[in-house]
Order: structure tokens, then sequence, then C-alpha cells
């Protein structure tokens, strides 16, 4: 779904930033969704080496309590209209990956989260340099998360997951 391939792509560990408008998008697509799963893509900005921030974030309707299925039509239909929306400047704004829930597990990636990311990232016809999976739930009222990044070799990285906080 990207354009075209970027150096800057191939730093394995990278930092992801929340911004607090997308956080409160989130916390309301989880206490919406309660005890089902919930997800979409995410949608991102090249900010700095190995930095993304989250620009904008699809969510699609709740899943089943242990599962959500995404929608590739509407996936598409996100990620062209973001990248339309930034001049399809696909080195700085593009396709990040998947965001979903785990409203009653760890935010760590299941054994199926892995096989799904892998696959993403190394399909050609997705063309990306890497694909990454934000896991969210609400531990009281805080968003708590986890982020880990996915290369077309198979191979996975934790990441950083940078919530950003009001000073």
């Amino acid at each position: 779904m990207t354009q075209s391939r970027s150096p800057f792509m191939e730093v394995p560990v990278l930092r992801i930033t929340v911004p607090l408008e997308i956080q409160a998008k989130l916390h309301r697509a989880l206490k919406k969704a309660g005890a089902r799963e919930c997800g979409g893509v995410l949608l991102g900005e090249h900010v700095g080496e190995s930095h993304f921030a989250v620009r904008d974030l699809e969510i699609q309707k709740p899943g089943a309590i242990a599962s959500f299925m995404r929608s590739v039509s509407g996936a598409a239909r996100a990620i062209s209209a973001f990248c339309a929306s930034k001049g399809n400047d696909y080195r700085r704004f593009n396709y990040l990956g998947e965001w979903h829930t785990h409203p009653l597990f760890s935010v760590q990636p299941s054994s199926r989260d892995h096989a799904t990311m892998r696959e993403l990232a190394m399909d050609a016809q997705v063309g990306a340099n890497f694909v990454v999976l934000l896991i969210f739930r609400l531990h009281g009222v805080a968003l708590e998360g986890s982020a880990h990044t996915y290369l077309p070799d198979g191979s996975v990285h934790r990441s950083e997951l940078d919530l950003e906080t009001s000073t």
C-alpha cells in the first residue's frame, strides 16, 4: 500500500508517539467496545530518525471478546484518504501498521497477532518496509499499550511506545 521504499526504514527499533488527541480517540473507542476487541489501521508521520507519530487511526467495528477481524477494504480506503490529504507525500505520511485492543488480556501480542503481522510485513503487495502493531487496553482510566515492529525478513522487534502527556 506504500508507493516507494525509503532508506530510513531499515532501523528495526522504532519510537512511536501517540499524541493526546489520538489517545482521546482511542480512549473513546475502547470505552465503547467494552470487553470486545476493536482496532484498525495506524496512519502516521515520519518525524525523526526511527521516530514516527500517529496522526490518525481508523476505528473499525468491535469484534469478539478475544478476537478482532480487520476489514481490508475499509483499511485501504482509510490509507488512501489519509495519504491524499497529505499530498501523497509517502516518505513523510503513510500507513504505519495496525492497532487493536486486548481489553481483558496482556497488551503483548498473541501468537496469532505475531503471525498476522509477519504475514503483512512479508507481503510484497503491501510493499511496506515495516509494519507496526500497537496493542492497547484501559487500566482503570489510564491507557496502556505496547509497540512492536515487524520487518519483511519475518523478524519482530519491540519498539518504544511514547504516550504523549500534557505539560
